[in-house]
């Protein structure tokens, strides 16, 4: 679990520390066995393009994880950035009350 303000990794460090470099892969190959560009996976890799779901399958069917492995590592990422550089300023608060 991350500490609270900590900037979660993105999918594409994940995926070049943990599964492409251990294996020895290069970004075509990866990209080959993905059916997917070269450029696409140098986008992901260099935090340029995010894991989208259909990318999400093709990388948990070639490196034996699940689909919400990589769209939660996303889905992180994105929130942590959306909460620290979306202003909150002029937003303005609905509330509902609940009547006992």
């Amino acid at each position: 679990m991350l500490r609270r303000g900590m900037k979660p990794a993105h999918p594409g460090r994940i995926l070049k520390n943990h599964y492409i470099d251990p294996l020895g892969l290069t970004i075509t190959e990866t990209a080959e066995g993905l059916g997917v560009s070269r450029k696409l996976v140098s986008s992901i890799l260099n935090r340029r393009a995010k894991v989208s779901p259909e990318m999400a399958v093709r990388l948990s069917e070639a490196f034996g994880t699940s689909v919400e492995f990589w769209t939660n590592l996303q889905s992180q990422y994105d929130t942590w950035h959306a909460k620290t550089t979306v202003s909150r300023k002029g937003i303005k608060q609905f509330y509902l009350q609940v009547s006992a």
